[in-house]
Parts: C-alpha cells; sequence; structure tokens
C-alpha cells in the first residue's frame, strides 16, 4: 500500500514534479480544456474565474538563434524587441512550434515555464511582480499551477523584465 501511495504522490506532469521537488508552494488549477476555443489561456482565465492579467501564457522565441522562454500575461501579447533587449540580444523571432515542443517537453498550448526537457533561459514579464499570486501552464492543456511570481523566477532562474504589450 505504501508504494501505491508514493507512486501517486510522485505523479503529474513534470513542471508538478518539479515543483513538488523544490517544496515549493503552490495549486494546481483543472479544468475541461475546449479545442474549439481560439485561446488557451482566455480559455484558462475563464474557467478559472480568475483575471487575464494574472494568468500568463508560456511562449518560446529564438532570440539571436537561442531558444528563450517569455512568460506574459495572457491578456497581451509578447514584444520580441523587448524580449531581446532583456537578454541582451539584438533580434527575436517567435520559435517554431515542432522545436519548440521537442526542446520543452510539452505540446503547443501546455507549455511549461516548469520542468522543461532542456532548461532554457526564461524571462517573465514585470508586470507579475503586482501579484501576490500568478498562474501559468501545469504542463498540459486543462491545467494551471498558481504560484508566487518569486517562486517561479527562483525555481527558473529567470529575468524580470518589461517584455509584454497590452
Amino acid at each position: 500500500m505504501a508504494k501505491k501511495q508514493k507512486k501517486q504522490q510522485s505523479a503529474g506532469t513534470p513542471a508538478t514534479v518539479a515543483l513538488n521537488a523544490a517544496g515549493a508552494e503552490f495549486t494546481v488549477h483543472a479544468y475541461d480544456h475546449d479545442p474549439s476555443h481560439p485561446s488557451y489561456g482566455e480559455e484558462a482565465a475563464e474557467a478559472m474565474g480568475v483575471s487575464p492579467d494574472r494568468v500568463f501564457k508560456t511562449l518560446v522565441a529564438e532570440v539571436d538563434g537561442e531558444l528563450t522562454v517569455a512568460v506574459v500575461p495572457v491578456a497581451g501579447s509578447l514584444d520580441l524587441k523587448a524580449l531581446a533587449a532583456a537578454v541582451s540580444g539584438k533580434r527575436a523571432v517567435m520559435a517554431d512550434p515542432a522545436a519548440a515542443e521537442r526542446t520543452t517537453g510539452y505540446v503547443r498550448g501546455g507549455i511549461s515555464p516548469l520542468g522543461q526537457r532542456k532548461k532554457l533561459r526564461t524571462v517573465l514579464d514585470d508586470s507579475a511582480s503586482a501579484h501576490a499570486t500568478i498562474c501559468v501552464s501545469a504542463g498540459r492543456r486543462g491545467l494551471e499551477v498558481e504560484l508566487a511570481p518569486g517562486t517561479l523566477v527562483e525555481l527558473t532562474g529567470a529575468v524580470l523584465a518589461p517584455i509584454g504589450r497590452a
């Protein structure tokens, strides 16, 4: 019986496993994902009843050819020029979705900044600092984790910078 409990405790996405391993405080929010919804992030905010400025989407971009994670509010968009500047780069473009999935180990719409297959440099929009907690993908569509922005910064080694646009 103890074996079964241990197995259940370790089950989860790589993101929740990483959070548990770090002893981080977080809350998991699950909801039924609707594949026809036009925006994964807006769907998450609506389903959880959380303001879209507290729900952050994880985007993968290439800055000077190096994959970089950008975490911005779902209510806005990513400023690629600001992302490049935040990591002392010259040019940023959105990454090829297949490369993002292959490198992070997650599928589009479920990419988490936590527990990625290959740890990528990460930039979190500085608007996250205005909130006690924010929500980010837990590693699959229909699953979010709520945690303190400082915890996300600590666990990902993220840089805080103004990379989002309203």
